[in-house]
């Protein structure tokens, strides 16, 4: 599989308080030098990653993402710059199959989704998160139900035809009603792509921190139970099924033909580059990440110095648990006899127990979770690795 490219734009006009990435609100002034910096590790990656006695396979990559944070908040401009960049460095790549634009609802104009389209962009990737205004609010956003609408209207309008939305479960005041019309809405609007998360609650967030903490803060009491978002989750699994949507990816759907490819590339262990702030990359056997500080990262790329801050080589045991917990994630399954060849492993006595309390099932060599227990998946996966 070609290797993808990600380009991190931390920048957003708020921090929603469920988020936990490498993003946040950073000083206006900062957003040129930052795309200076970003072009520039683009322009000399190589000599970056000699630096650092790092490579990537010479396999020419065939997809871009550019996530964040709100990549829409930079200008036409400075997104067309960074894409022919891209293309400069990268000039065996001559078939860019997927150019993914994550984007803030209320950031979308028709002039800019026309010059996003201009720019090689042919997927855009939506936050929408809910289509109740009162969710919206408590979470911190910016945008309101009826900018997601008029996002749509003018992506398809500009030829970006591809389209993903995302929902976000367990949302502060979200109630079955609340959760069932913002799942009617999406399918009305029939995107090519569904993103469907269950909220994450760890301290990196300030809602996760308010709920670890037995905290009353950001809406923290009126957060739906575990048990209600997974009744949720698997009612919305056969509604999308029956709108003709096909559940590849435990958090993903797709109509036939818009499989998300970059995305792919993470669940199947493929390499990929990153830029800018707190991006991380991967080749194959060792994981490496950025300054997370936006201020940080460009101060490194204008003195000269690779902006690499984290790196971890993986041990067998580590890319084991990665080829398991990863590919396991999408309901194709994963090929155990390969899996247990490649690593000297026998993980088949462990595997009956499993299957009996319909966790998982093993067709010849293929293992997949059971569609009934996605929204348990880490329990699962975590009890096949012990």
């Amino acid at each position: 599989m070609n290797p993808g490219i990600y380009i991190q734009i931390p920048f957003c006009q708020s921090k929603c308080t469920y988020c936990h990435f490498a993003s946040g609100v950073f000083p206006q002034e900062l957003i040129a030098p930052y795309v200076d910096a970003v072009c520039t590790e683009i322009s000399q990656y190589r000599q970056f990653l000699t630096q650092a006695d790092l490579a990537l396979p010479d396999a020419a990559p065939d997809t871009i993402y550019l996530g964040g944070g709100t990549p829409s908040l930079l200008s036409a401009d400075q997104l067309a710059r960074i894409l022919g960049t891209v293309r400069a460095a990268f000039p065996s790549s001559t078939a860019w199959t997927e150019v993914t634009l994550e984007a803030d609802p209320e950031t979308v104009t028709a002039e800019k989704a026309i010059a996003w389209r201009a720019a090689g962009i042919n997927r855009a990737s939506l936050g929408a998160q809910s289509f109740a205004d009162a969710e919206l609010r408590a979470s911190g956003r910016r945008h309101r139900s009826a900018h997601t609408l008029a996002a749509v209207e003018m992506l398809r309008a500009a030829g970006i035809t591809s389209l993903n939305l995302d929902l976000i479960l367990g949302l502060a005041g979200q109630t079955e009603e609340s959760w069932q019309a913002s799942l009617s809405k999406l399918l009305s609007l029939r995107p090519e792509h569904a993103s469907l998360y269950m909220l994450d609650v760890d301290d990196d967030s300030r809602l996760g921190h308010e709920l670890l903490s037995g905290g009353t803060r950001y809406g923290a009491e009126q957060v739906p139970d575990e048990d209600s978002q997974a009744g949720w989750f698997d009612a919305a699994c056969a509604q999308l099924a029956a709108a003709g949507y096909e559940h590849y990816e435990i958090s993903n759907w797709s109509l036939p033909g818009h499989r998300a490819i970059h995305n792919t590339k993470y669940w199947q262990r493929a390499p990929y580059f990153g830029f800018g702030s707190g991006a991380h990359a991967f080749n194959g056997h060792e994981r490496w990440a950025n300054a997370h500080d936006p201020a940080t990262y460009v101060a490194a790329i204008t003195d000269g110095r690779m902006p690499i801050e984290q790196r971890q080589p993986l041990t067998p045991r580590m890319a084991l648990e990665e080829e398991v917990f990863l590919g396991l994630r999408l309901l194709d399954g994963i090929n155990l006899a390969r899996i247990e060849r490649d690593y000297g492993v026998n993980l088949r006595p462990r595997i009956p127990h499993l299957i009996e309390a319909r966790a998982v099932a093993l067709k010849g060599d293929v293992l997949r979770l059971e569609p009934a227990r996605l929204s348990v998946s880490d329990e699962v996966i975590a009890e096949l690795l012990l």
